[in-house]
């Protein structure tokens, strides 16, 4: 879930790139209904179309690589890659897309696709910005936190074991936070 503002951005926003380096997508889900199990995805890519005079009419685009999928532990790793899953084999991406950006209350939501599995729902992504600012090598920089909380199965990923007291092995809702720095490049949509 990784490149994100890009749709039909006003002209001369600036176009600013996802610095992996200083970015987490992360995720967590319920196990055995008593914990939380967390993760990250360590490759993915966004541009956001930034326009500061009109922040809804800036637009994002994230693109995800569903294989490097990483809770810390290699085996459950490997089936969350496998067709259990993400069947990142033949799903590779995820990603999100954005439509419109809207204000509401004291800050914005990303309405757009999701696709994951080969599965594309509208979501709504409730967002906030900060900066943008300049570091101390002289370019600009602007800071996204996001967070959405969906339901796995509305996206095919359906592997579902029950326990004796009726509760999953995996929950069904899976909440995905999104800490992202973006570096501003060189040039203006047009």
């Amino acid at each position: 879930m990784a490149s994100l503002l890009v749709a039909a951005a006003a002209p001369g926003a600036d176009r600013y790139q996802i610095d992996p380096a200083h970015t987490q997508i992360g995720f967590s889900v319920r196990h055995l209904v008593i914990s939380n199990v967390q993760g990250k995805f360590n490759e993915f890519s966004g541009t956001i179309l930034y326009d500061g005079q009109d922040i809804t009419k800036s637009s994002v685009s994230v693109t995800i690589k569903a294989a490097s999928i990483d809770t810390g532990v290699e085996p459950r790793d490997v089936d969350l890659r496998s067709a259990n899953f993400f069947d990142a084999t033949k799903f590779p991406e995820v990603t999100f897309q954005s439509t419109r950006i809207e204000k509401r209350g004291e800050g914005y939501v990303a309405l757009g696709t999701l696709t994951m599995h080969g599965v594309a729902k509208e979501v709504a992504l409730p967002f906030s910005i900060t900066g943008p600012i300049k570091d101390p090598g002289g370019k600009q920089r602007l800071g996204v936190e996001a967070s959405l909380t969906i339901s796995r199965q509305d996206w095919g990923l359906s592997y579902s074991k029950a326990m004796d007291n009726g509760g999953l092995i995996v929950g069904n809702d899976v909440k995905i936070e999104l800490n992202a720095e973006a570096v501003q490049t060189e040039g203006r949509s047009e």
